[in-house]
């Protein structure tokens, strides 16, 4: 799934006039659009279950049935589809919240505006049948990749058990290294991703003791365009965010077909893509308009902000915590539910 990193190189990339590394549906090296309704929006995703859905929205005409232009551009390597919308090569991106908080905090203009999904027990912490609470990981070690939300999420596990990262033997690793660590025993605990997380349990006898299930809200997963866009063209932005709309709805009616159509585009089989889906929750309209507005629980998409950006420019990966309304509009899912209703 999707490799999710905290992605202060960002700055770096912005000066690159040529990505590569782009495959699937054609991404082209010219400058996203930015002009007419009649130019493409380039809308880029990599591999997340919850974004396949796009996929399903193309594959059933729902951009053609709401009058809009838009062109998927797939990115096998997630951090690449961060570079391309940073750098002005795409339109939008499928994102995490975190990895949005990086540029936003440099003055890089851009506008959330749909959640696509929360994790939902598709992160976790896994760990030897020996633990059995999260105080048992006291003196414990446990493996996460530092910056990432799956180190937000440990950190958070054992704030609930009254400890901290001092308390625990801390070990930076990336979710490739730290799945087969445990699975050979070399790790008393460690906080992966699907479909990592899954095989550590099959494989290397472990329980799951905490996950994203138990933090609702902690790791969402928006569209986020480039804010030019919204000023330019909003009535298309509104096009989209109807088309997934449309997509969710067609998926609860013919729920065979669509997991069929979105396991071919995910090139897996449909029953590891329903497990993969199944461990986050696909955000409805209502979702998105609750999420949006503020309140003091991890629901609330400007809580989860100042959290994680706190969590971040503590570990001096963030210069600076931006405000989101800076970046986070949600007036689109506003106005789209008010005209879904007529």
């Amino acid at each position: 799934m999707r490799q999710r990193i905290v992605s202060l190189i960002l700055v770096l990339v912005l000066s690159v006039s040529v990505l590569s590394g782009c495959g699937g549906d054609t991404a082209s090296s010219s400058k996203g659009s930015s002009g007419g309704s009649g130019e493409p929006i380039k809308l880029a995703l990599s591999p997340w279950p919850g974004w396949f859905v796009w996929y399903l929205v193309k594959e059933k005409g729902f951009f053609e049935k709401n009058g809009v232009n838009v062109e998927l551009v797939w990115f096998p390597v997630y951090s690449d589809s961060l570079s391309a919308l940073a750098s002005g090569k795409v339109d939008a991106n499928s994102q995490t919240l975190s990895d949005t908080l990086a540029p936003a905090s440099k003055g890089i203009k851009l506008k959330a505006v749909l959640v696509n999904d929360n994790s939902n027990g598709g992160d976790g912490v896994v760990v030897k049948p020996s633990v059995n609470s999260l105080t048992d990981l006291k003196g414990k070690k446990v493996a996460t990749e530092l910056g990432t939300v799956d180190h937000l999420l440990m950190l958070t596990a054992l704030e609930k058990a009254g400890l901290g990262e001092k308390d625990v033997s801390y070990t930076n690793m990336t979710v490739n290294d730290a799945g087969p660590a445990f699975i050979s025993g070399n790790l008393d605990a460690a906080v992966l991703w699907e479909p990592f997380l899954s095989k550590a349990i099959q494989e290397g006898k472990g329980k799951l003791l905490f996950s994203s299930k138990d933090t609702p809200g902690l790791i969402p997963d928006l569209l986020v365009f480039k804010e030019e866009i919204t000023k330019n063209r909003p009535e298309d932005v509104k096009k989209i965010l109807n088309a997934w709309f449309d997509a969710l709805d067609y998926w609860k009616a013919n729920p065979e077909e669509a997991l069929q159509i979105m396991a071919k585009a995910a090139e897996t089989p449909v029953d590891e893509y329903k497990a993969g889906v199944d461990s986050v929750k696909i955000f409805q309209l209502e979702d998105n308009v609750k999420a949006f507005q503020k309140a003091d629980s991890l629901e609330s998409l400007a809580f989860t902000s100042d959290k994680t950006a706190n969590f971040l420019k503590g570990l001096d990966m963030l210069s600076a915590i931006p405000k989101p309304e800076s970046f986070l509009d949600g007036h689109f899912v506003e106005e789209v539910m008010k005209e879904r209703k007529k």
